[in-house]
C-alpha cells in the first residue's frame, strides 16, 4: 500500500504483465510512424499518420483502463482490426512499389502493426486470466 501511495496511479498498472504487452502494442505505432514516412499507399491521404495515432490513443486508454478489464479487451480487439488493417494497406503499398517485394529494398513497415497484433492477443490472454481469477476469489468469498 505504501508504494501505490509512492508511485501513485503506475504501481497496480506496472506490475501487471499485460501491462508491459500493451506498451509494447502502443510503442510499435510509434516506430511505424517514424520508419513509414514514405509510405504513400493511396496518394496523399494521411492513412498512416491517422491510423498510428489512433492506435497510440487506444493504447493508452487501454493500459489506462487497468481497473475495467472488459473495457480493455475491447479496446486490445479495435486496436487487433486497425492493425489487420494497417497490414493490408502496408502490403498494398509494398507490392505496388517498382521492383517487386524485395525486403532488404523496402521498408520493415508491416512487422510493426504484426508485432502489435501478437502483443495484443497475449495481453488479452492475459486480461482474461485476471478476470477468472477475480471471478474464482468473488465465487469463494
Amino acid at each position: 500500500m505504501k508504494n501505490a501511495k509512492k508511485y501513485g496511479i503506475f504501481a497496480p498498472m506496472l506490475q501487471r504483465i499485460q501491462s508491459v504487452w500493451l506498451l509494447i502494442a502502443v510503442l510499435a505505432p510509434v516506430f511505424l510512424f517514424i520508419t513509414g514516412q514514405d509510405v504513400d499507399a493511396f496518394g496523399n491521404a494521411p492513412l498512416l499518420m491517422i491510423a498510428c495515432a489512433a492506435l497510440v490513443i487506444l493504447g493508452a486508454l487501454s493500459i489506462f483502463s487497468f481497473k475495467n478489464r472488459k473495457r480493455q479487451i475491447m479496446l486490445n480487439n479495435i486496436s487487433i482490426f486497425i492493425n489487420a488493417l494497417l497490414i493490408g494497406v502496408l502490403i498494398y503499398w509494398l507490392l505496388n512499389l517498382s521492383g517487386g517485394i524485395n525486403f532488404p529494398e523496402k521498408g520493415i513497415e508491416p512487422i510493426f502493426p504484426f508485432l502489435a497484433i501478437v502483443s495484443l492477443f497475449l495481453a488479452n490472454v492475459y486480461i482474461r486470466r485476471d478476470e477468472r481469477l477475480v471471478k474464482s476469489v468473488d465465487r469463494l468469498r
